[in-house]
């Protein structure tokens, strides 16, 4: 069996993995079944009132699993992605409320420029939640010998693309009238926001 297929059979069974993104590793678990996130959670030792991402494989699956996005936000998020942001999006209808931490009210989403191994992984399941595969407030891994070995060990499965640019996604909130960056990543401030203000427009 191939690494591909061993991770698509390690996530429909619940199970964490470690997958590469157009940023760094990520710790993933299938995202539509809150006990799969939560094993997420509880590896990490990440706190349930800490939101954590939807990650799609592309834009149109992204839209499928929440769909109060097409129309308004849809032109924003078609503009900023697949690339290394994760968005914070309005969440009316309440939806993957056990990614969202403690506010309902809003979502993280991400459409990464996926290596093509993980992007036909996340294809086969629809949509994964990912963090950074590191301990909280460690290094974010840019290979999966920088995974702390606790986390690793205790993955059913992982997907080796080599080094990684080892930078975070830049996380912007668009939740309220003006775009906010709650965190600078691989993208610079003032060039994310400008996107974001061009795109809203």
């Amino acid at each position: 069996m191939g690494d591909e297929q061993r991770m698509i059979e390690a996530l429909r069974a619940g199970e964490p993995v470690l997958l590469p993104t157009d940023t760094v590793y990520g710790l993933a678990a299938e995202a539509t079944r809150p006990e799969h996130a939560r094993r997420v959670y509880e590896l990490k030792g990440r706190g349930e009132a800490q939101p954590s991402a939807l990650v799609a494989a592309d834009v149109e699956r992204l839209l499928d699993c929440l769909p109060e996005l097409r129309g308004g936000l849809e032109a924003v998020v078609r503009a900023l992605l697949p690339g290394p942001y994760t968005l914070v999006l309005p969440n009316p209808a309440g939806r993957f409320r056990w990614l969202t931490g403690g506010r309902v009210d809003a979502i993280g989403v991400r459409v990464p420029a996926l290596p093509e191994p993980a992007r036909r992984v996340v294809e086969a399941v629809t949509c994964v939640v990912a963090t950074s595969a590191n301990e909280p407030g460690g290094p974010n891994p840019a290979s999966l010998d920088e995974v702390p070995a606790r986390i690793r060990a205790a993955c059913g499965a992982e997907l080796d693309v080599g080094p990684l640019p080892g930078t975070p996604s830049t996380v912007l909130d668009l939740t309220g009238g003006e775009p906010r960056i709650l965190r600078e990543g691989a993208v610079p401030t003032a060039e994310a926001l400008a996107l974001a203000r061009v795109a809203l427009k």
